[in-house]
């Protein structure tokens, strides 16, 4: 299973930016997340006008700490 990691940044203020994660299908594997991600990005700029994607990555899940 991977995520892909938009870094977004307000058009208003550039540096305000934060992570937007996607998870992807359980049988991605790397190579289908990097191909399949510039259409996303593209979708979501789109969807989301005041933000722009500054990078973007695939990466496997971060498992959250046990409280």
């Amino acid at each position: 299973m991977l995520e892909l990691v938009l870094t977004v940044c307000a058009v208003a203020q550039p540096a305000r930016c934060q992570d937007q994660r996607v998870l992807l299908d359980a049988d991605t594997t790397p190579w289908q997340c990097t191909m399949s991600a510039p259409p996303f990005i593209a979708k979501w700029g789109s969807e989301h006008p005041e933000w722009f994607v500054q990078r973007w990555t695939c990466q496997y899940p971060k498992k959250e700490k046990d409280i």
